[in-house]
């Protein structure tokens, strides 16, 4: 649904950030700024601030900032359009519906009326639980030392033995067959209507934001499959969503414990660790692993210890890291799962092998190391190689001496015959040896220095800060005088907002929404500080900072002018900079 800039501007003005966050987070005034612990990072001091004059938000710990919309969409991960509806109902304004085609209303009525019967699902298979009837699934959780709390905090139920049990109930209600069918609750045939889920311990699945979207069910006694879960619907894809996510998100931990099923997690939640969360009766996908990176950037993989959980650790490290989390690994030995670790050693226990974890690389090189004889010369020399081979895949140079380092020690390797043999091993794959270490052909660009990105960077943070700045630098530099795209797209919004007297930077960060990096680098430069700095330590930054970005633009123009009286013209200009009287006085 395609929404106008002006409907966004205007459901952003009337939410006012300061009362939206507050519902979040404790927010303590000082001065103009409101103060709280950052919702998106673990902190023990408070550096997350919002600031009502600008409408946003920022923390100077973790970097996160953006205004009443991007808010919502990182806390509740919504998209841009739930966010919008939700500030939308929450002030008044309603939204328009016309541009929307009839069949995607259709699909988002058929989404809303799934998750609807679901959620009557949810409250009909606990309250079976809570009848004689559901005696045996009650002591099945509680004999797994699930408290009633615990029970009612992930909606744990019971579905009946009679195989339409559900379909009745849900037929009652007014729920017709088609929907049902949807919603993967009820299997409609030629001869008559089913549940999927009889005599079965029951699991909600919820999505992020708490909606039941689908169901695990764990058979009473004897009878397969073991588990079951909801089929794919229009609101279920079990590759793309997280068991326990729903709580783990807001456990704002600095990383997540990554299991294997529904009860790990919830004896793990029971036990403390609301940062577990589980992949739904598949192996971890490159779609988990995607969801996992919107909330963090390490995860632990709390597998169980018997050979399939190493193969499943096998397998995810390699997905994690594609998708940019760095991954340890948790030793349960001797116990089997986490489930059985916590119940024989405790929590504080659990804690400690935590800390403990091993790097993903190094629990990769030691099942390596498992299967060879290092008694057998040839096989030691094989595993050498194959411990080579595997530092190939670090390009970086320091990074791969780091983990040349690690490995020399870890298998009792003399650390330069193992460079060596990197190196040679390297040059034979295309690699060539840098100053004694592997390093590609081509050769790295040197990074630009970032003096002047900061200087303009500076100069924008005061525009929108000190209403003196813009009388200042009006007739000295324009929108072009900065070079790097972002800001001068940036500087152009700001000058035509001061220059209409109707400046606001939460207002800017709309146009930025869509790109993670640029909102994130626009939030920041909007709430850059040198608050510490004295008047006249001040009034000389401006100065400088301000011929700088001048002169950095005219030489940017001479290197690329042509006509040699424009020529003249840039040069005449550039001599004359010191001379120019800047103040904000």
């Amino acid at each position: 649904m395609f929404y106008s800039e002006e409907l966004v501007e205007e459901v952003r003005s009337r939410s006012d950030i300061v009362d939206v966050i507050s519902s979040y987070v404790r927010l303590q005034k000082k001065g103009g700024t409101y103060f709280g612990l950052c919702p998106f990072h673990n902190e023990k001091t408070p550096s997350f601030s919002v600031t009502p004059g600008k409408q946003m938000y920022y923390c100077f710990g973790c970097g996160a900032g953006g205004n009443v919309i991007t808010f919502l969409m990182e806390y509740e991960n919504y998209t841009f359009q739930e966010a919008l509806e939700t500030l939308a109902d929450r002030v008044g304004v309603e939204l328009p519906k016309e541009g929307e085609s009839a069949e995607a209303r259709k699909q988002a009525d058929l989404r809303a009326r799934i998750l609807e019967v679901n959620k009557e699902a949810g409250r009909y298979f606990y309250y079976q639980m809570k009848k004689p009837g559901g005696k045996r699934a009650y002591e099945y959780l509680t004999d797994r030392g699930l408290s009633d709390e615990t029970i009612r905090r992930f909606g744990l139920g019971y579905s009946n033995p009679y195989r339409d049990d559900l379909y009745r109930y849900l037929k009652s209600k007014g729920y017709e067959d088609g929907l049902l069918k949807e919603s993967g609750l009820v299997k409609v045939e030629e001869r008559g209507a089913h549940d999927r889920f009889w005599n079965r311990a029951m699991f909600p699945i919820m999505d992020v934001n708490g909606k039941i979207i689908g169901f695990g069910g764990r058979v009473m006694g004897e009878g397969e499959p073991k588990y079951l879960n909801s089929p794919e619907t229009r609101v279920f894809d079990k590759s793309r969503n997280l068991y326990g996510l729903n709580y783990a998100r807001a456990a704002r931990k600095p990383y997540l414990l990554l299991c294997e099923g529904y009860m790990d997690v919830i004896s793990m939640h029971q036990a403390g660790f609301t940062n577990a969360v589980a992949s739904l009766g598949t192996a971890l996908t490159p779609g988990h692993a995607n969801l996992l990176h919107r909330y963090t950037e390490q995860v632990v993989l709390t597998y169980d210890s018997d050979k399939a959980g190493v193969k499943a650790a096998l397998r995810a490290i390699p997905i994690l890291k594609e998708a940019g989390i760095s991954a340890k690994v948790l030793s349960l030995k001797p116990y089997k799962d986490p489930d059985e670790f916590i119940k024989a050693r405790g929590a504080e226990a659990f804690e400690e092998r935590i800390s403990q974890a091993e790097n993903s690389f190094l629990f990769e090189t030691d099942v390596l190391y498992a299967g060879y004889d290092m008694g057998d010369p040839e096989q030691k020399t094989a595993f050498h190689n194959a411990l080579a081979q595997k530092l190939l895949q670090f390009t970086e140079r320091l990074e791969r001496e780091n983990y040349m380092e690690a490995a020399a020690r870890q298998y009792f390797i003399e650390y330069d015959s193992l460079k060596s043999l990197v190196n040679a091993m390297g040059g034979r794959r295309g690699f060539v040896a840098v100053k004694g270490t592997v390093g590609k052909h081509k050769e790295e660009k040197k990074e630009k220095p970032d003096g002047i990105r900061q200087s303009q960077k500076l100069i924008l943070t005061w525009l929108v800060e000190d209403n003196r700045v813009y009388a200042a630098v009006k007739g000295i530099l324009s929108p072009e005088d900065f070079t790097e795209d972002l800001y001068r797209r940036v500087a152009g919004m700001v000058y035509k907002g001061l220059e209409e007297g109707s400046l606001s930077p939460a207002g800017i960060l709309n146009h930025f929404i869509n790109d993670e990096d640029e909102y994130k680098e626009v939030a920041s430069l909007f709430n850059t500080s040198l608050s510490k700095l004295t008047k006249e330590e001040r009034e000389k930054a401006f100065s400088e900072t301000v011929k700088r970005v001048k002169k950095h633009s005219l030489e940017e123009k001479i290197r690329n002018v042509t006509d040699i009286s424009v020529l003249q013209a840039l040069i005449k200009e550039q001599t004359n900079i010191n001379e120019l009287h800047i103040s904000l006085n």
